[in-house]
């Protein structure tokens, strides 16, 4: 997995217009809790943050506070819904050795069957692992699978010392035939028919 060293600040300041002062400066306000300790309300450098958050449940070694570095994952990233720059950051104080539970991508690897067509119905699952070893994520190899054939939770191929938290039953991927429309397609396709057909009584009336 990845670690990224990244240098922290104290944060005595709170409130909007000081959360607005910390981001002005280029920093992102961040609260750093976990072990039964009390929440530490630090700032961190925000193009830093950003790289190091690219990489899902990165692993970050918190310096400058003090007591030594600490190692966090961050837990709950707040983003402007507009611009989408980094407006807060909660970050789950861990140890090594520690185990924790963190979502990890399910990532498709290899080739649908001819004639196949793949539904992926979950693209994140929750398993258990040790902090400082967090893989990237689980590679599912749709290789061979046949049209109608379905993958569960239970059937993933899990990292060495991963175990599985999320229910066993839980649908993760579907092999449909293509050739055949679903449901909600032919309800779209149809829908649009119609609205064709009205716009063309509309043009006729005009006329």
């Amino acid at each position: 997995m990845s670690e990224v060293r990244i240098a922290a600040e104290p944060r005595t300041e709170f409130g909007k217009g000081a959360a607005r002062r910390t981001r002005r400066a280029g920093r992102v306000p961040a609260v750093l809790y976990g072990h039964g300790t009390d929440p530490q309300h630090i700032s961190l450098p925000g193009h830093d943050l950003m790289l190091a958050l690219k990489t899902p449940n990165v692993l970050l070694t918190i310096e400058g506070l003090g007591g030594g570095a600490e190692l966090a994952l961050p837990k709950d990233v707040q983003r402007d819904p507009i611009k989408g720059f980094l407006e807060h950051v909660d970050l789950l104080l861990v140890k090594r050795g520690e185990k924790v539970v963190v979502d990890l991508p399910v990532v498709l690897v290899g080739d649908v069957v001819a004639g196949g067509q793949v539904a992926q119905t979950v693209v994140e699952i929750s398993v258990e692992t040790e902090a400082t070893h967090i893989p990237e994520s689980v590679e599912l190899d749709i290789s061979g699978l046949e049209i109608d054939s379905q993958v569960l939770a239970k059937d993933l191929k899990l990292p060495s010392g991963t175990t599985l938290v999320a229910d066993d039953d839980i649908l993760i991927v579907q092999i449909r035939d293509a050739s055949v429309s679903t449901e909600p397609e032919v309800e779209a396709e149809a829908e649009a028919a119609e609205g064709e057909g009205e716009a063309a009584e509309g043009e006729s009336a005009s006329e």
